[in-house]
């Protein structure tokens, strides 16, 4: 994993398609003392989606099976994430975020880069793509700090 310098008060914001957790370093750039702001979504929701593996319909009567359509779940992070992305605006619009790093598991980080505003983009400093939501925040410090 790439080495990210997060600088005293700035903002990392740790998320996959059903939670999304944002921190604020409040020690500095080499002893990391990340602080929950805000937290969104559910983590029991983010625990039984954790597999992209689709699911099967078995029909009633016979033996044919057909493969459920994940649309739905897919549709439904994605306006997770827009509505990250909006909050992420609103913060950054009303100067609580001046700089920003940004942790997301790949399918999320892309939904963000595609849904974020430029004010946002000119904010972020460092991406990196996986997916800490799970870790607790001492662990999400030292990896960062790694």
């Amino acid at each position: 994993m790439q080495k990210v310098r997060i600088p005293r008060e700035s903002w990392v914001l740790v998320c996959d398609g059903v939670k999304a957790l944002f921190l604020r370093n409040d020690g500095d750039a080499e002893l990391l003392n990340l602080i929950p702001v805000e937290v969104y979504g559910d983590e029991t929701a983010s625990q039984a989606s954790a597999s992209d593996r689709q699911g099967r319909v078995y029909q009633s009567q016979g033996r044919s099976r057909s493969v459920h359509d994940l649309d739905l779940k897919q549709r439904a992070e994605e306006a997770f994430v827009g509505d990250v992305a909006r909050r992420l605006d609103e913060l950054v619009r009303d100067h609580e975020i001046r700089h920003l790093t940004v942790i997301a598991a790949p399918k999320a980080l892309g939904a963000l880069r595609e849904q974020a505003s430029s004010a946002v983009h000119a904010a972020i400093r460092g991406e990196i793509a996986k997916d800490f939501t799970m870790l607790p925040i001492p662990e999400i410090e030292e990896r960062l700090a790694g």
